[in-house]
């Protein structure tokens, strides 16, 4: 038996090098960041660090404005059919939105779409007002709701997540609400999941890029502002086991994305090492942590780089994030000492998965040749801004002589401000109008535009319009 001691003394070293490899590795945040993830069914708890931390919500607020909008859906207080009005205080809500006038009508369905995919701030105010009848009134249902649910750390103030005083969750609670919305809205869990809508011309790919590149991602929201970073509650299902993984304050889109699935895969591998670990019980027995929010408005809003206060940047990648820190050593530990089978960056960094485009428009429910006709329609609204743009840029081209790429992204910005269906003559008529004007300037055709545009100089020669283009090359580095 004396020979069997060193062996034994070899392997109780190498389960405390393991253990201590364990504790080093584990992806604590270089910055504030909050992980969790739990089995959906039962509530069990795989990881979670920092997970009643409280924290700023930003958009991911609006899965709960989202479960009240389809709680009184289910319970007949209004339909998916129903008709809601834009206001003016819906109108002046900051981006990201639709940017519809302040008239318009929008059904629940379209509503709830919009807001899901597009994180759109506008519309999660219209349903707050047809729901609740104000934004106060709306944001007291949610409290209640919150109550209801057992989130105690959570407090709302507005539908969307845009800054304001007051507005907190955690991680665990936000694990609740996922949790609320699976168990009690499965008719409507849909509207978590839309890979895409298209409104008119311009199509909108959800900002939670696990949706359709992540093997059974099916939920939910992503958030950010500059005090909480970039935020995720997401979902996944694989053989017919569900999880829910929130991630609060990465340092980009694409970090949190990748945060989550690396999360998710541990899950659904299994940890052969958890029993190095205590039991971490269920989400709704996680102690909550007394202490006000960090706030990482100078780490992500710094003035070295400039970010809007909307999701809609997700795609860019903090300068000291790195999407994979560490993936690789805790994948390969905390999934039982099996090598991952794909990385997460890898994966989420390629192209989703093709997919039809869910079609939303303004005005009452349409379907079949009505709705058809309704998206034509809207297209055709967001055309003469989209002419009139290509004119000037045709003006310009000779000029700045500006890649093709460049080009392309310009007429892109002003669909963008006129994109709604309600676009009247008038909104569209301005850029036509600067694009009759260009050529009054110049009588000649377009290359003649330029040359006066340049340098001042008389009617052009033959030969003028060669030495006017020579600034173009000059300039094409700077575009």
């Amino acid at each position: 038996m004396h020979f069997l001691r060193p062996l034994l003394r070899a392997s109780s070293l190498n389960l405390i090098f393991l253990a201590t490899a364990l504790a080093v590795i584990t992806p604590r945040a270089v910055h504030a960041e909050a992980l969790l993830v739990v089995e959906a069914d039962t509530g069990k708890v795989l990881q979670a660090d920092n997970a009643t931390m409280p924290w700023y919500p930003a958009s991911v607020t609006k899965i709960m404005t989202a479960y009240v909008t389809l709680k009184a859906v289910k319970e007949g207080r209004l339909s998916l059919d129903t008709l809601l009005t834009v206001s003016p205080v819906a109108a002046s809500q900051s981006p990201s939105k639709m940017g519809f006038r302040p008239g318009i009508q929008v059904t629940v369905d379209n509503a709830l779409k919009m807001m899901m995919v597009k994180s759109a701030n506008d519309m999660a105010v219209v349903l707050a007002e047809g729901v609740g009848g104000s934004v106060d009134g709306f944001s007291a249902m949610m409290n209640q709701t919150a109550q209801k649910l057992g989130m105690t750390q959570t407090s709302y103030v507005n539908p969307n997540g845009l800054p304001a005083d007051g507005q907190i969750t955690s991680a665990r609670d936000l694990a609740i609400l996922a949790r609320a919305v699976i168990r009690d809205l499965p008719e409507y869990e849909y509207f978590m999941h839309i890979p895409s809508i298209r409104y008119g011309r311009r199509v909108t790919q959800n900002f939670n890029k696990l949706i359709g590149r992540y093997p059974g991602a099916d939920g939910f929201k992503t958030g950010f502002i500059c005090a909480s970073g970039y935020n995720l509650v997401a979902s996944a299902t694989r053989n017919g086991k569900r999880l829910i993984a929130v991630v609060l304050g990465a340092s980009s889109g694409q970090a949190r994305a990748v945060r989550a699935a690396q999360l998710l895969e541990r899950g659904f591998g299994g940890n052969g090492l958890g029993w190095l670990k205590p039991a971490l019980g269920t989400v709704e027995n996680l102690v909550p942590i007394d202490a006000s929010p960090p706030n990482l408005r100078d780490e992500m809003c710094n003035g070295k780089r400039k970010r809007p206060a909307t999701d809609e940047d997700a795609d860019i990648v903090a300068s000291n994030g790195s999407t994979s820190t560490g993936e690789s050593a805790v994948t390969f530990f905390t999934a039982g000492l099996q090598p991952p089978l794909g990385k997460p960056s890898e994966l989420l960094a390629a192209a989703a998965e093709p997919s039809e485009p869910v079609p939303v428009y303004t005005g009452p429910t349409k379907s079949g040749p009505a709705l058809i006709a309704a998206v034509a329609a809207d297209a055709e609204k967001q055309t003469p801004a989209k002419r009139g743009k290509k004119s000037n840029i045709a003006a310009k081209k000779p000029d700045a002589a500006a890649p093709k790429a460049e080009a392309s992204a310009k007429p892109a910005a002003k669909p963008a401000a006129v994109r709604h269906a309600n676009a009247k003559p008038e909104a569209a008529a301005k850029p036509a109008a600067a694009a009759e004007r260009k050529p009054t300037v110049s009588a000649d055709k377009k290359p003649a535009a330029k040359p006066a545009a340049v340098g001042d100089k008389p009617a052009p020669k033959p030969a003028k319009p060669k030495a006017a283009a020579k600034p173009k090359g000059e300039n094409k580095p700077a575009g």
